[in-house]
């Protein structure tokens, strides 16, 4: 597997059809919920693409500069490809995010919106509920923060 991080105006246009394919494949075809995944915030954003030895995209992620979505930083739109969901993409993916956004922004903490039934997951990235649940698109969500140690 290859991780590559790349700012929006880098992206090639495989690049970011790649990443919007995936993006529908998960989040609107798997989980059966039409939303509207461009929201302008990808021109902002700098993309994770995860790659397997054929080169194909298994993995991104979405990482927003703070004052985007939050006041912090955050890191949303994380996917990996449903064939490839017992290789353990998702903490590869959100390993390699945190270690570009401490490098990006020393110190920074992390807001997520986390679907519900994967804070658990979340967790083990340093996670942690701050306690405000809801529903977007139909979805449970819950806000989880990753607080840098500042001392």
């Amino acid at each position: 597997m290859t991780a590559e991080i790349k700012a929006y105006q880098n992206l090639s246009t495989d690049d970011f059809h790649d990443i919007i394919q995936l993006r529908i494949a998960v989040f609107v075809v798997e989980q059966n919920c039409p939303y509207q995944d461009l929201d302008g915030k990808d021109k902002k954003a700098f993309h994770l693409m995860l790659k397997n030895e054929e080169g194909k995209l298994v993995g991104t992620a979405r990482i927003l500069p703070a004052g985007v979505s939050y006041n912090e930083v955050s890191i949303g739109r994380v996917a990996s490809h449903p064939d490839h969901r017992n290789e353990q993409l998702g903490h590869a993916i959100m390993t390699v995010s945190m270690q570009f956004v401490l490098e990006m922004w020393p110190e920074c903490d992390v807001r997520i919106s986390a679907q519900s039934h994967l804070c658990n997951f979340y967790s083990k990235h340093g996670f942690v509920k701050t306690g405000k649940e809801y529903l977007e698109d139909d979805i449970p969500h819950s806000e989880m923060l990753f607080t840098f140690n500042k001392s």
